[in-house]
């Protein structure tokens, strides 16, 4: 058995940016923020959300930058070749289920 679970909670950093891959199929990226208290200083993790299809359609309307969210998804890592042939690794969460806990400016 395995289990792939990342749950987060933060905040925005950029509004959606939005993408149609394919016909009918909408997809929204954005960054979040998550910060962890270490002693007197504090640590900002930033993680790169994936939603797609009703979610992401949902994310255009309504979440932007400063939105807090509480996430649930799957960690997912990519390869790719930027523009000087170097091979790149990003690492996403693609959104399960989510909740808006409070707007953005």
């Amino acid at each position: 058995m395995s289990v792939n679970k990342a749950i987060l909670l933060g905040n925005t950093g950029s509004d959606p940016k939005m993408y149609y891959p394919e016909k009918g199929l909408a997809m929204a990226l954005f960054s979040l923020a998550t910060n962890e208290q270490l002693g007197e200083s504090e640590r900002t993790e930033w993680h790169n959300i994936v939603m797609t299809g009703k979610h992401a359609e949902y994310a255009e309307r309504y979440i932007r930058k400063g939105t807090k969210l509480y996430i649930e998804g799957k960690i997912r890592t990519r390869s790719y070749t930027d523009k000087l042939n170097i091979q790149r690794y990003r690492t996403e969460i693609y959104v399960d289920y989510f909740e808006i806990l409070g707007r953005g400016n």
